[in-house]
């Protein structure tokens, strides 16, 4: 892209990179939770979305160090770094070993106890894992709807016949991935410089600064959440960030709407602006951030995760899409304040779905979690789920 000739050239450059992109954001959180113990699978799985964190930032940065380049050299530069992460991601991918829940799927056990002794404490933990793996399978071996595990008759029961605790999880992974998109956080980030061009700042390169400033208040708090992810468990961090999300949405369409209406822009206004822009991609790096991500991968059973964490993630995509391309139109008829309140009555509505349809999953087996969502859980760990 960097080398294009042309802007056909760039756009197919573009397709291949979203591609890739997809792939990326669906195997990445699948693979950290097959492959990570129980007691660290959050902050594992997480890491997808931490440097993602660290990509945007790292482009905020690039961004505000080629402004200043002739604007024929900056966004080649811009677009041809990104080669080089590319290809470190392809050659660190050349040693990674494979899943242990695929080996055992293929019967293969001797390789996926190899790759569990290098992933667990002690050889006796490898051990437990595997039992419980295999155990898995075997009880997905005798199931009608899993034959050979190459997916036949998998979108059935997802899609057309799901069961009770099934038809649970799809509302859980579905929902989730549709509030992560629905609440603006992609747009906010696209389209930032519009934003705090709208609430007075006016220097391109003071809007890409504050950009870069909260692009370092995401990623810092990104990591926390990853950090504290296995400690306090998916629903608290979830149920704050997706809080918080609101009230600075709140906060930010309050300051656009009065910066809209005065004369004189007030620093005290721009400076609210620019705080709740700052809490608003903090609080979704504490919750739906990385969240999103760990709770798609690992609430799906063996035998539907990656049709079922596919499906989920086709909503997220689809819905940042829709988002992203009617953010601006849609705040030009309802002004960036409008569209800021309704988007914080999004993520308000969404709190109450985390509270009503998720159970926690903190420190359960992969193999655990499918019961948390059948009709008699086996024990009172499981509020906030829903009937």
């Amino acid at each position: 892209m960097g080398l294009a000739p042309s802007f056909s050239f760039l756009m197919a450059g573009r397709v291949v990179a979203g591609i890739g992109v997809g792939y990326s954001i669906m195997i990445g959180p699948v693979y950290s939770a097959e492959i990570s113990p129980a007691m660290t699978r959050g902050f594992l799985s997480s890491l997808p979305e931490v440097f993602i964190n660290v990509g945007i930032l790292l482009g905020y940065i690039s961004n505000y160090a080629l402004s200043s380049l002739p604007e024929h050299i900056n966004w080649r530069l811009m677009l041809g770094l990104a080669a080089l992460p590319a290809f470190a991601v392809a050659l660190g991918v050349t040693v990674m070993p494979e899943s242990p829940r695929w080996l055992v799927m293929k019967g293969r056990f001797v390789e996926a106890k190899r790759v569990l002794i290098k992933t667990s404490d002690s050889e006796e933990e490898a051990d437990m894992r595997l039992a419980e793996m295999a155990k898995a399978a075997a009880t997905l071996e005798q199931e009608p709807s899993s034959r050979s595990w190459h997916g036949q008759g998998v979108w059935k029961e997802l899609l057309l016949r799901p069961s009770r605790p099934i038809r649970r999880i799809l509302i859980a992974a579905i929902g989730v991935n549709f509030f992560m998109q629905a609440s603006g956080n992609d747009a906010v980030i696209y389209y930032s410089p519009e934003v705090f061009k709208d609430a007075g700042i006016h220097g391109r390169k003071q809007q890409v600064g504050v950009t870069v400033i909260m692009g370092i208040a995401k990623t810092c708090f990104v990591f926390i959440s990853a950090l504290f992810l296995d400690h306090f468990g998916r629903r608290p961090l979830l149920l704050l960030g997706s809080t918080g999300m609101a009230i600075s949405l709140a906060g930010l369409g309050l300051g656009s709407e009065y910066l809209r209406q005065c004369y004189e822009k007030p620093a005290w206004a721009i400076a609210l602006c620019i705080v709740a822009v700052c809490a608003d991609v903090s609080f979704f790096s504490i919750g739906l951030g990385p969240i999103t991500w760990v709770y798609s991968s690992e609430i799906f059973p063996m035998r539907l995760r990656a049709q079922g964490s596919s499906l989920a993630i086709s909503v997220n995509r689809v819905v940042s899409g829709i988002v992203s391309m009617t953010f601006l139109s849609i705040s030009e008829k309802i002004t960036f304040g409008g569209m800021f309140f309704a988007l914080s009555g999004i993520m308000a509505v969404g709190t109450v779905f985390f509270y009503f349809f998720l159970p926690e999953t903190k420190g359960k087996s992969l193999e655990e979690i499918e019961i948390l969502f059948e009709d008699k859980p086996p024990d009172g760990n499981n509020k906030g789920l829903a009937s």
